[in-house]
């Protein structure tokens, strides 16, 4: 028996909204249609009306589940390299004080309304707590390893954790631009290519990426001091941290993650060396950390794909998609549909869940979560009421 689900207003993402209409879905979550409100008229349906505004389930394309013990351990607005500093000395704790808060972490998220995840992991701790979920999840296990000489140490490492996970999804990424050497991108990049994955990078968190590339200056020189690593091997390339290594993914699907600092130059030199790129936006961490944004104007001015994630909570409050489009409404004053596809199909898209997941259609099970809107179209809470 069919279910009818109404509101004020519906949000497809794929066609107009549907004011006064509803969805009509199947026992198993699988929706059968949208009736307008004329249609609802000239039938006699048992529906249940809600006030506010029905959207598809969230995908949080970038999170950190292994840090959530972490939460409120580490003081804002320190700026990137002191919370990577932070995160390396902190991160240890007891086994089931780390494995009660991922499991925490992930029943939030799934209350907030959130479908699916694309998580950073760094060791297999997290997979029992992915195994349980009713959140797809898909892992991201990254590589560490700017010395050249150790990437394929490095490379068949990060395979045993990938192997560990199975059955679950998983593919092997990249850290960041000033972790990975070009040997490391090289071997994940033929990796990506074998398995037909996606890859996920951090990307211009911070001024210091790019002095570091540029120059040779800047605050990660004191973070390889701290870690006692030996960079003398490395020559600047004269060129921001983005175009130095880009080309090393070649045409590979890739989420670029966080963007902070990223200027046009870099993004047209990006769309010209890679069109399948999704730029992912963390707004709350990068207030968090560096207490700046990105150019959001420009990354909708150049008509990238952006997606939405909430990075970690060590450098969050919670892990709430709807938040993170608060912010960008406040802060940047992004339109409510535009943010809206950021959060669902774009997500869905690049995590390759579109087939299901990502917008209100006919066959799909997108789950439901009714919002809160204003008139025109302003959020009003970051409280999410899970329909299916």
């Amino acid at each position: 028996m069919l279910k009818y689900f109404s509101a004020d207003w519906i949000f497809p993402v794929v066609s107009a909204p549907v004011k006064n209409g509803a969805v009509s879905v199947r026992p198993d979550g699988e929706i059968a249609g949208i009736l307008t409100e004329e249609e609802i008229a000239n039938h006699s349906l048992d529906i249940i009306k809600y006030k506010g505004a029905i959207v598809p389930g969230f995908i949080n394309t970038h999170c950190h589940l292994e840090l959530s013990h972490m939460q409120g351990q580490i003081p804002e607005r320190t700026g990137l390299v002191e919370f990577v500093r932070s995160i390396i000395t902190n991160r240890q704790a007891d086994g089931e004080q780390i494995l009660g808060a991922m499991y925490n972490a992930d029943q939030k998220m799934l209350e907030s309304g959130i479908v699916a995840v694309g998580d950073i992991s760094n060791q297999v701790s997290s997979k029992a707590v992915k195994q349980k979920s009713k959140i797809h999840y898909h892992t991201f296990i990254e590589a560490l390893g700017f010395n050249p000489e150790r990437a394929g140490a490095i490379m068949d490492h990060v395979k045993g954790i990938k192997q560990d996970f199975e059955p679950l999804p998983a593919s092997i990424v990249p850290h960041a631009p000033y972790t990975v050497s070009p040997e490391l991108f090289e071997l994940i990049r033929a990796q990506a290519g074998k398995d037909n994955a996606f890859i996920s990078v951090h990307n211009q968190e911070t001024d210091n990426e790019n002095a570091f590339f540029e120059n040779k200056t800047g605050g990660f020189l004191d973070l390889y001091k701290f870690l006692g690593l030996d960079i003398s091997f490395f020559e600047p390339t004269r060129k921001t941290s983005l175009q130095s290594w880009l080309p090393y993914i070649k045409e590979q699907k890739t989420l670029l993650v966080h963007n902070t600092v990223s200027n046009k130059t870099d993004v047209e030199f990006a769309k010209a060396h890679n069109q399948n790129l999704y730029w992912c936006l963390c707004p709350q961490a990068n207030l968090y950390i560096e207490n700046t944004l990105p150019d959001v104007d420009l990354l909708i001015g150049e008509k990238v794909k952006i997606t939405l994630g909430t990075d970690s909570l060590a450098s969050n409050h919670q892990l709430n998609i709807l938040s993170e489009m608060i912010t960008l409404q406040k802060h940047k004053q992004v339109d409510f549909e535009a943010l809206l596809s950021w959060a669902t199909i774009n997500g869905a898209e690049f995590l390759a869940l579109d087939d299901h997941l990502g917008t209100i259609e006919t066959g799909k099970k997108p789950g439901l979560n009714l919002i809160q809107l204003s008139a025109d179209f302003i959020i009003e809470s970051d409280l999410v009421k899970k329909l299916i």
